[in-house]
């Protein structure tokens, strides 16, 4: 806090009013078959994302993110995306956000504080817009409502930003709580919590820094056509978690995809097969058992690598690495171990959960990863944390 105090001062000449901590994030399960209305399962992680803020008496904004030593400023009454403001570009969406909504704002001055940089791809860039619309609605004490605020933040998105608005990156970075998984059910647009609790275990992101190339353009299997041919393969069910499943017969399944080329079908299926994951790691968990909920995120990646094309070669030499810490390598049914590639791009980062004294062990493989393959990894311990909360309210 003296920190960000001293910095804000040192830019803006006084101690900011508001300080709001917002932690990082990475989806376990289900960030790519959300747009079939199914389910993400998250966590918030103590990587946190600062934003301090105070009012001006102009109508001018002005951004500083300290660990880019960068500074930014613009206008309210031109506020629009420039190329060259890069990561101000997320807090002026939120500002737009606000006033497309009819909300009256005034000039400001932001600090953005993070030692994790957005494009590490742990929910950053989610933090700093989900933080700076947070931070704005407490300063200006506008009359705005958690679904206001959620709808400030999708203006932004859409509307400014021209991007996607994934409401599990934003209940994430909003409503999270320690200890606990968030699941986001995107039919309803609800969110529900997950006690997560296996004391043995320690929970690693890793950014292996592979670059992030697309080697297929994952709109094309957003098609609607595909969409509805998933959604005939959806029976009702009771007694499950969010209402239905999808069709167990392997025939059933085959002959309503015949209609598509292989590829696709393949695509299809992972997205077929990931909602039972999300189904299982979630029954696993309220049961404790972690073997089970291992399964689930083994076979998520595996199907990620083989069905929906996603993986890259380094990401999956870690996760074998990861795998190899098992005790009894030659007959697993209860793993005591997981990790998966996780975010929406193609390759770079991934999570890794496994037993405290197998630590040292994973980090003497990420030494022979760089190694092997030129990249120096970035690894970071995590545990689930709070939402988007203020720290300082003057």
């Amino acid at each position: 806090m003296k920190e960000i105090f001293a910095l804000h001062k040192k830019q803006y000449g006084e101690v900011p009013k508001i300080v709001v901590e917002t932690p990082g994030r990475f989806h376990l399960l289900g960030e790519h078959s959300w747009f079939c209305k199914d389910k993400t399962v998250s966590m918030a992680v103590n990587l946190p994302v600062y934003i301090s803020v105070t009012a001006r008496e102009d109508s001018t904004v002005h951004f500083y993110f300290h660990q880019l030593k960068e500074s930014k400023k613009a206008s309210l009454s031109t506020l629009r995306v420039k190329k060259e403001d890069r990561w101000a570009n997320n807090l002026k969406a939120m500002i737009y956000g606000f006033t497309s909504g009819g909300f009256d704002v005034k000039g400001m001055d932001f600090c953005v504080y993070s030692e994790i940089l957005p494009s590490a791809g742990f929910g950053i860039t989610t933090a700093i817009k989900v933080g700076t619309a947070v931070a704005i609605r407490q300063l200006l004490k506008l009359p705005c409502s958690d679904a206001q605020l959620l709808q400030v933040i999708e203006r932004g998105n859409k509307l400014f930003l021209h991007t996607g608005n994934y409401i599990a990156d934003n209940f994430a970075a909003l409503y999270s709580k320690p200890g606990n998984l968030i699941i986001t059910d995107h039919a309803t647009g609800t969110y529900d919590y997950i006690p997560f609790d296996f004391k043995d275990k320690k929970i690693f992101l890793t950014d292996a820094k592979v670059p992030r190339i697309s080697i297929w353009d994952e709109s094309t299997i957003q098609e609607p056509e595909n969409v509805l041919l998933l959604g005939d393969l959806r029976d009702r069910k009771r007694g499950v978690y969010g209402g239905w499943i999808y069709e167990q017969s392997a025939t059933e399944i085959n002959e309503t995809l015949s209609e598509t080329d292989e590829d696709t079908k393949k695509k299809l299926l992972y997205i077929i097969k990931e909602h039972q994951h999300v189904l299982d790691s979630r029954e696993a968990i309220l049961k404790g058992n972690f073997g089970a909920f291992a399964r689930a995120i083994n076979q998520s990646h595996e199907n990620l690598r083989d069905l929906y094309k996603l993986s890259c070669p380094e990401i999956d030499w870690i996760l074998k690495r990861v795998s190899e810490l098992e005790p009894k390598l030659e007959y697993i049914r209860e793993p005591v171990t997981c990790g998966r590639i996780t975010g929406k791009g193609f390759g770079r980062c991934l999570f890794a959960i496994i037993r405290k004294e197998d630590v040292d062990t994973y980090m003497k493989k990420l030494t022979e990863y760089e190694r092997l393959f030129g990249f120096t990894p970035e690894t970071y311990e995590v545990k689930p944390a709070k939402g988007a909360h203020l720290i300082r309210n003057v």
